[in-house]
């Protein structure tokens, strides 16, 4: 049984923590007087900064502790949120998310850099209070503001017994309130077992605190917001004289029981304790925990190489008993069939993750690039609820952050040139999924100039990538842009000009068996879709037969199956067309393809597969069936043969290639194409 790695935790929840924050960041830029937004990312940069200074990061809360005070200030108004502020912090956190995946290193200039750049955001007196040590409390950066009434807070905490353990320091917490102002403390030890029952590792000491500050309820939750949910805590405001009773004396020799000042009754006025506060809250989040359970993503990979070995095992298993006469023995295999069908259908479901864990990832780079060029970006997402297998969304990130970036420095005008041609001045970019069949197709799509045709083919005759007046549909045209090198920028910029972001694009939507469509209208702007199949380990597949081999067809492709007789075959030579409802679709001779040099079957089957709007269909000898598909990668050697994407082991052992959709109907519609020229 392996044991978690307490720092290897700590990273988890700080790179969730950090995401947090930045989304925070990037709501507040649009909404600069949202106080429940200024909370929330104080929240996180305060939680961020404890954490890190329980589990040893030092210089990580250090440098946070800079950013949430300059926030601390901007909380209680001494401050205006600005862009600038959120761009210093934005930069920021970059930086702490350095010195979370790498403390030791050495990150030079960097952190007085930032500061420097928050301290000229903020003001004057931001750069006093962060000049000082992080150990300086945040009130000290405002000793010059009017005095405030001091308020005396009775504190009593107490935290779970292998709270030490994972981490949590309670001298920690005990110096948070110490900063927050006089703060005299008394530990409560009769909790504390006998000496040969103590376990070394547990904590069985609490904590009563009278605390006398300037800062309201909210500063004493903010110091226990971290691990709120598993420990005790009750605050209760007091009176100047109850105060004076209820102060325990700090540092007291030898321990002191609670139960030595209940002989007084001093008068206050109680607060609703937290726990009576937050009991539904907390009811809620243990739930949640429960429900929830982290994995890491190797185990996932790992079970589901599993359950593909599985599959195979029962695909044999069915192959035999259809074979024997056994009754026992065919329903064993109906029911194993059944099993293995549910278990990859949940194992399936465990690896899907909605979309919106990636266009997340854009909302920091579009406000960046806004920053870069000068323009206004506005960036819309739809349907972030759309789940993709976790191998398709990691492919898929840097194929999108090109197209995004493209987008935005190709597409969208400056505002100038916008206002002048009756747009608004502020540019689109959305990014849309949804599902079709057993694709998702991912959109990015903008308002703006559109893609310039003439520079387009002007660059592609320049680079010898077509010849001069060469014919091409404007689907052909466009997709030149997907070229190894192919730029119509003028000069190369940090955006782009060395034509290697949308060669990436195409490289990694094929590798991933996509394919990639383009639409782009002068003056209204371009769509670029990405049709991507939703997993990349087991799928359904229509297992056919092509002379004396076996093939499988993506069954999410397929749209039906005909019957074509001999006659009909010999009748369609030369033309390779079939009615199908008033349309004449194109189709393929898998046979003449693979050079099979066999005799067609007298009842030869036509499979009509699509992928969006186009279609084609396939001639094959016979049906076999359906089967599951568990893929598998086509070897180096075979990276160029364009017309397989991939194979599977089927249950007698042999190998049967799977077809790539999009490529067998690209060549179909070409063939459609020369037919029509010719004649």
């Amino acid at each position: 049984m392996s044991t978690l790695d307490p720092v290897a935790v700590f990273r988890t929840e700080a790179a969730e923590c950090l995401e947090a924050i930045e989304a925070g960041l990037l709501d507040l830029t649009h909404q600069l007087d949202n106080k429940d937004l200024v909370d929330a990312v104080f929240r996180g940069l305060h939680t961020l900064k404890g954490s890190g200074a329980m589990f040893g990061f030092e210089a990580l809360a250090a440098f946070t502790h800079h950013c949430e005070t300059a926030f601390d200030r901007v909380r209680k108004g001494e401050v205006a949120a600005t862009s600038e502020l959120v761009a210093a912090v934005l930069a920021a956190q970059d930086h702490m998310r350095a010195l979370v995946d790498q403390p030791d290193a050495d990150h030079g200039d960097t952190g007085n850099k930032l500061l420097a750049q928050l301290q000229a955001a903020v003001g004057g007196k931001q750069a006093a209070a962060a000049a000082a040590p992080a150990a300086v409390p945040a009130p000290a950066a405002v000793r010059d503001a009017p005095a405030k009434k001091k308020n005396s807070w009775r504190i009593r905490f107490s935290l779970p017994a292998n709270s030490m353990a994972n981490g949590t320091n309670p001298l920690g917490l005990l110096d948070e309130l110490r900063d927050l102002g006089e703060c005299s403390v008394r530990a409560n030890t009769s909790a504390i077992p006998a000496l040969d029952d103590l376990v070394p590792t547990e904590l069985h000491i609490s904590w009563d605190v009278t605390l006398t500050s300037e800062q309201d309820r909210s500063a004493i939750d903010d110091v226990f917001i971290f691990v709120l949910d598993d420990m005790e805590l009750s605050v209760e405001e007091i009176s100047g004289t109850a105060a004076a009773t209820a102060a325990p004396v700090e540092e007291r020799a030898g321990p002191v029981p609670v139960a030595a000042t209940s002989t007084a009754v001093p008068e206050f006025r109680p607060v609703e304790a937290v726990p009576a506060k937050r009991e539904a809250p907390a009811a809620v989040s243990q739930a949640k925990a429960a429900e929830n359970v982290r994995v890491p993503a190797e185990r996932l990979d790992e079970l589901m190489d599993r359950v593909g070995e599985l599959v195979i095992a029962q695909s044999r298993l069915s192959q035999l008993a259809s074979a024997s006469t056994d009754i026992a023995l065919r329903s064993v295999s109906e029911e194993i069939e059944r099993l293995s069908g549910e278990l990859r259908d949940t194992m399936m479901v465990l690896r899907m993750v909605p979309v919106a864990t990636l266009f997340s990832r854009f909302r920091r780079l579009v406000h960046d690039l806004a920053r870069e060029t000068g323009k206004v970006i506005e960036l819309v997402t739809e349907g972030e609820s759309t789940e993709v297998d976790k191998t398709v969304i990691e492919r898929l990130a840097d194929p999108l952050v090109h197209l995004v970036r493209n987008s935005i420095d190709h597409g969208l005008e400056t505002p100038a040139d916008r206002l002048a041609s009756g747009k608004t001045e502020a540019g689109t970019v959305t990014l849309s999924a949804r599902q079709a069949g057993g694709e998702v197709i991912i959109s990015i799509k903008d308002d703006g100039r559109g893609i310039n045709r003439e520079r387009v083919r002007a660059k592609a005759e320049s680079s010898d990538l077509i010849q001069p007046g060469q014919p091409l549909s404007d689907s052909e045209l466009l997709q030149l842009i997907f070229a190894p090198g192919f730029s119509t920028a003028a000069a190369i910029t940090n955006l782009s000009g060395r034509g290697v972001g949308m060669d990436v694009v195409k490289k990694t939507v094929e590798a991933l068996r996509g394919a990639i469509d383009i639409v782009s209208m002068p003056g209204q702007g371009s769509e670029v879709s990405l049709r991507i199949p939703l997993t990349l380990a087991i799928i359904d597949g229509l297992l056919v037969r092509v002379g004396s081999g076996r093939y499988v067809i993506p069954l999410s492709a397929v749209e039906e199956c005909l019957e074509l007789s001999l006659e009909e075959d010999l009748r369609s030579r030369g033309r390779s067309f079939i009615s199908l409802r008033d349309s004449l679709v194109p189709f393929l001779r898998l046979r003449d393809l693979f050079r099979t040099g066999t005799k067609p079957d007298v009842h030869q089957k036509v499979v009509v597969i699509s992928t969006g709007t186009e279609r084609v269909g396939l001639v094959v000898d016979q049906i076999i069936g359906d089967h599951q598909t568990v893929i598998k990668s086509m070897s180096k050697l075979h990276n160029n043969v364009a017309t397989f994407s991939g194979a599977t082991i089927l249950g007698d052992g042999s190998v049967a290639l799977i077809l790539d959709v999009g490529h067998l109907v690209a060549a179909g519609q070409q063939q459609e194409a020369q037919l029509r020229v010719a004649g």
